[in-house]
């Protein structure tokens, strides 16, 4: 049997995460700002509860097209607010909006999402080496660092855990565990 992260559960959702995405480097803004997203609307929750409504997501929030979220006005919100299988939290909701607007301007300053977000580790994934979920930090300096820097430029829901989770997610970091079959094939 293969060896995974311990975090994996025996969910299939959960291991077809952990096997084919998770610390995978993303490099498409559409894809960088659906985890964006989900991170925000995790927070306070279990991933697993975000997960099995990803597909929800991508449905209410317009494939996570930041231009088409970015111009949601107040009825959408109200209506996104009465959709039973969101997490229907007007901030997180809201947030949403306000990210969009906040990623497009980024885009227009640096081209891409993608080369503002991963010039913070010049381009290449960090490659950690943790033998137990228990060295896995929760947020580091950098994800401090890359958290102001978005609040600076008007993102909501991005303090530095949510943003080092975000990291892990898009292969920004590999925290795969050496022991885990991931590992080497995320650092390839």
């Amino acid at each position: 049997m293969m060896q995974r992260c311990s975090w994996s559960t025996n969910e299939d959702i959960y291991i077809r995460y952990h096997d084919e995405e998770w610390g995978v480097p993303v490099h498409d803004d559409r894809k960088l700002f659906e985890f964006l997203i989900l991170e925000g609307a995790q927070a306070g929750l279990s991933w697993i509860t975000i997960l099995k409504r990803r597909e929800a997501y991508r449905d209410a929030f317009d494939q996570f097209d930041p231009e088409k979220v970015a111009r949601y006005d107040e009825a959408k919100i109200g209506e996104l607010m009465q959709r039973s299988d969101l997490i229907r939290n007007k901030l997180k909701i809201r947030s949403a909006v306000t990210n969009a607007q906040a990623f497009l301007k980024v885009q227009e300053e640096f081209g891409s999402f993608d080369q503002y977000i991963w010039s913070f580790v010049d381009g290449k994934p960090i490659q950690n080496k943790w033998e137990k979920l228990s060295e896995i930090p929760a947020q580091t300096p950098l994800s401090l660092k890359i958290s102001k820097d978005l609040k600076k430029r008007g993102f909501k829901f991005v303090g530095p855990t949510i943003v080092y989770a975000h990291m892990q997610a898009t292969g920004m970091v590999n925290d795969h565990l050496v022991d885990c079959f991931r590992h080497n094939e995320v650092s390839e």
